[in-house]
């Protein structure tokens, strides 16, 4: 047999045959498996420990780097592995842009708000700018309605003009003694305007309605019964004066002593017919220019007749309604004549061609003998009521009225005090807590003080008798 050597391939070439093709393939094989455990064993590795960093390669990271790590415009992080990661990562996330949703809309709105704002602004300031660059106008007052489309104005100074009606213009805002506006070049009737009231006239609205009622008036029954008859009544059923054809009552006049409820009773009527309600002072009304005072008249009812129903107050009318042929009066024949104008408006108000239906006049004095019979005759004053001073049943009741709040003892006799009081007015006995208010000291005010001189917080008997002997003798 040929020995191995013969058998045996040239040098320089690798052994081949069916045993080394075996030895070879089981090589590869091996090779291949050993790959697949250490890929496996890789992916079984946590991530942290995936990502570490090798130790030779960590660096301390620079401030920069962390505020841009944690910036709001920095990109997410990766997500991490697993069902429930992922879900938690994308949880945050959707929570994250809800929030910037929300702050975004928020301000939106801040932003429509303010665009809002300053086109209302600017429609303000095109709105003043068309007026101003608008031709000047002519201010007339209405006359007459002549037809539809034809009105005649009054315009001061050139006179008496019969106008047309712009298309704008509803003729039923079109009234007499209205205040218009009239085009310059046509005379054309554009706008009506509202009505021209003195700052003056204005102030004497009271825009809050008095607390005063009719129980808080003593002694004043019979007064009390006549003034809802001419003032309340009219106002709240003005059917049973159309049912019985009779004319409403325009006014009453208060007259009596000072300090005998006038004032009160008014207030009281005020508060219980819920209208507005227009206090005066006749000295208010008496100016210094000529005219003045009849203007100041003139607006009063025109601002009555625009917030009707209403009740105008006038105190203390002796002062511009004295007599006319009474020389010592401020209305005297050979006085005032400004005074004397002013009345003679009053009384073209209170009876003339104008419906004052609507609108009550309450007058109060303490000088009826002194005032104009013009002013008081049926039409213009239609009851005179009298307020005289309080009897001791009177007298009693204020007592008992305005000594309801005060921290009295027991046993205190109201009417024996009321019998010391005799010629004394409501006034006087009127309470105003535990501080005077006005010069004249109420009977009720001076026993608290003398209950406070004592350091006590009650009110006795012995206050209220000191406090009578003080008043009366003062009052004497």
């Amino acid at each position: 047999p040929a020995s191995p050597a013969a058998n045996a391939p040239p040098s320089g070439r690798s052994p081949s045959g069916p045993a080394v093709r075996i030895v070879r393939g089981l090589q590869r094989a091996e090779l291949l498996l050993l790959l697949c455990c250490a890929v496996c064993c890789a992916s079984e590795k946590a991530p942290s420990e995936r990502n570490a960093r090798p130790p030779w390669k960590t660096r301390v990271e620079t401030s920069a780097e962390i505020e841009k790590a944690f910036s709001p415009h920095a990109s997410p992080p990766p997500p991490p592995m697993g069902r429930e990661g992922i879900k938690s990562y994308y949880q945050t996330r959707i929570e994250e842009h809800e929030l910037t949703i929300n702050d975004k809309t928020q301000n939106l709105r801040r932003l429509e708000a303010q665009r809002n704002a300053l086109n209302a602004k600017v429609r303000l300031l095109r709105e003043e700018l068309q007026l101003l660059q608008e031709p000047g106008a002519y201010v007339g007052e209405v006359v007459k309605l002549m037809s539809k489309k034809k009105v005649l104005v009054k315009v001061q100074p050139e006179g008496k003009h019969v106008v047309d009606l712009d298309d704008s213009i509803d003729i039923s805002t079109v009234t007499p003694t209205a205040r218009v506006a009239l085009r310059n070049d046509n005379y054309t009737l554009y706008k009506v305007l509202p009505n021209k009231i003195d700052p003056l006239v204005s102030l004497m609205m009271v825009e809050k309605v008095p607390d005063s009622t009719y129980e808080m008036v003593g002694g004043l029954d019979k007064q009390i019964k006549e003034i809802k008859e001419v003032i309340e009544l009219p106002i709240k059923h003005p059917e049973l004066f159309e049912s019985l054809g009779i004319e409403q009552p325009k006014g009453v006049l208060l007259y009596g002593p000072p300090g005998t409820g006038k004032t009160l009773v008014a207030r009281a009527v005020a508060h219980h017919t819920d209208c507005k309600f227009i206090r005066v002072s006749g000295s208010e009304l008496v100016q210094k220019y000529i005219g003045e005072g009849s203007r100041m008249v003139r607006e009063l009812f025109v601002m009555a007749r625009e917030h009707a129903p209403s009740i105008i107050f006038m105190d203390e009318i002796d002062s511009i309604g004295s007599s006319r042929g009474d020389s010592g009066g401020g209305g005297g024949g050979g006085g005032d004549s400004e005074v004397q104008r002013t009345m003679l408006e009053l009384l073209n108000q209170l009876d003339g061609f104008e419906p004052t239906k609507n609108i009550k006049v309450i007058m109060a004095t303490n000088r009826i003998d002194i005032l104009d019979p013009a002013l008081l005759r049926p039409g213009r004053i239609d009851r005179k009521i009298e307020f005289p001073p309080p009897r001791e049943t009177a007298r009693a009741d204020i007592l008992k009225i305005h000594s309801r709040k005060m921290n009295l003892t027991r046993g205190i006799n109201l009417r024996k005090i009321a019998e010391k009081m005799t010629g004394s007015s409501g006034a006087e006995v009127k309470v105003l807590k535990h501080h005077v208010y006005t010069a004249g000291q109420g009977v009720c005010t001076e026993a608290g003080m003398y209950a406070l001189r004592e350091r006590r917080v009650h009110v006795t008997q012995e206050d209220f008798e000191m406090a009578v002997a003080k008043v009366m003798k003062k009052d004497s």
